[in-house]
């Protein structure tokens, strides 16, 4: 099994295949029924190339890594190899969508013959099978050589759970990682656009020039782990590739040289997004901090080449920092620091801000201030009526850190509007301080559970459902401040 190193690495899942054979709808029908994290918050852009995904139990990255191009048929053989040879370098498993309704094309053929040769576990989706006679054309696939072909609808959404019941039954277990390997390395990844400056602050981060720094965009490919230390705490630092806007990624090795990225970013505690002085917050630099926030990482905004920025601008820090936030709408909860990895200044705030941001990540709350100060807050400010009820909450406690999980015991999980969600969040950061990182909430109850930014509430194991019974029931002899008056929304 190929991994990029590192504890918590998730597995990495390819879906390849030509144009035209559904692959993103097949990614995103993917994601939709099976997502661990899927967001809606405002100034995200949609477009993704890798989101997290959980299926029995195994945590996995799903990767949608567009249409292998076909070039003229003396050259089709060389440039198929080398897209399908990179796509699958940082890949655990593969899988390759074929379309049935154009049966098996000399470029399946192709991809095929690669991949027999490549020591990935493959599993064949055929595609776009919307009724029992298209079935038998699936058949079809079994000439590629590659085990059993899966039947599947990406558009009305049929065949999915055998394809991933597939793909990872053919992962090997998950490795357990020993604590002490665990818990003292703090890893970092420094994301952003093309050069923005990860690699000139990796050298300034390390005193020394550990990667190659070029005025020439795109000079890093792959994710470069440094160990360090900081205050004699353990660290790794992981310099990525730059991340383009998906439209602008071109095709062959930079486009898996952004997946290799994204998953460095997965893997992380404490993500730096850079961005630089005379052009920040761009659109994609949006896309980027909304990639680190979905994942639940830590998130610090450094603003880079600050010596080239304006005098105006140098002399009124706060006034930049706050067009920073407002560009940054959907996290302004996360520190902003100012540097200049040519000149090395602002380094040591930027690793002190780093560490106490992995620092809260990992903070646990006493369980009877916890209770108070929720419970305080919707007695001031109760749920809003939705999907025909009012959502009515009777205890909470923290479940976890790294992120930092909170779960809500409540009547209905289906009633919990993505705005109140906010407010608890907000309510719960700002009382005890998690500047800097996307907390988790999960609300339980009526056999359900709703995990924030989703907004859809799905099924819980049997074994679950009388426990989340029993949370719906508020405790004997009292009446819970969370049952305030009713109120419409």
């Amino acid at each position: 099994m190929t991994t990029s190193g590192g504890p918590g690495t998730r597995p990495l899942i390819a879906i390849v295949g030509r144009p035209n054979v559904g692959k993103s709808s097949l990614f995103n029908a993917f994601v939709g029924k099976r997502a661990a994290i899927v967001s809606e918050i405002a100034g995200t852009t949609r477009d993704r190339l890798a989101l997290p995904l959980t299926h029995l139990n195994r945590d996995v990255l799903l990767v949608d890594t567009g249409g292998l191009v076909e070039e003229s048929e003396s050259a089709m053989d060389a440039h198929i190899a080398a897209q399908v040879s990179a796509a699958v370098s940082g890949a655990d498993a593969v899988v390759l969508v074929v379309d049935a309704r154009t049966g098996i094309t000399p470029a399946d053929q192709h991809v095929a013959a690669m991949l027999r040769r490549q020591s990935k576990p493959v599993v064949v989706a055929v595609n776009k099978v919307d009724n029992f006679k298209q079935e038998a054309l699936a058949l079809e696939a079994y000439e590629l050589g590659l085990g059993d072909p899966i039947p599947v609808s990406a558009q009305h959404r049929t065949g999915l759970d055998d394809v991933l019941d597939a793909v990872v039954g053919l992962l090997p277990p998950a490795p357990e990682v020993p604590v002490e390997e665990e818990a003292p390395l703090v890893h970092i990844a420094l994301v952003g656009r093309p050069n923005v400056g990860k690699s000139a602050t990796v050298n300034a981060i390390l005193g020394h020039e550990r990667s190659i720094v070029s005025e020439i965009a795109g000079t890093t490919r792959d994710a470069l782990d440094t160990p360090f230390a900081y205050q004699e705490t353990p660290a790794v630092l992981i310099d990525t590739a730059g991340i383009r806007r998906r439209g602008a990624i071109a095709p062959g090795i930079e486009r898996y040289s952004v997946l290799r990225a994204m998953r460095a970013l997965y893997r992380a505690d404490v993500v730096v997004v850079l961005l630089d002085a005379r052009e920040p917050a761009t659109d994609q630099d949006l896309h980027i901090a909304g990639q680190a926030m979905e994942a639940f990482k830590g998130v610090v905004v450094a603003v880079n080449k600050w010596d080239l920025a304006t005098p105006e601008q140098r002399e009124h820090p706060a006034a930049f920092r706050k067009q920073v936030l407002e560009r940054l709408r959907f996290m302004a909860h996360v520190p902003v620091v100012f540097m200049s990895a040519l000149e090395r200044e602002g380094i040591d705030n930027l690793l002190e801000t780093v560490f106490a941001v992995h620092e809260r990540r990992s903070m646990w709350v006493p369980p009877e201030h916890l209770s108070r100060v929720v419970m305080t807050a919707i007695g001031r400010h109760t749920p809003p009526s939705t999907n025909g009820g009012v959502l009515k909450l009777y205890r909470v406690k923290q479940e976890g850190v790294a992120p930092p999980t909170f779960v809500f015991y409540c009547n209905n999980p289906t009633r919990v509007h993505f705005s109140y969600e906010r407010f608890l969040e907000n309510t719960i950061r700002e009382t005890f301080g998690f500047e800097g990182t996307h907390l988790k909430l999960e609300f339980r109850g009526k056999g359900k559970v709703h995990v924030i930014g989703g907004h859809r509430a799905k099924g819980v194991p049997r074994s679950s459902r009388a426990a989340a019974r029993a949370a719906e029931r508020p405790p004997r002899g009292r009446r819970h401040s969370g049952q305030g008056p009713r109120r419409e929304g």
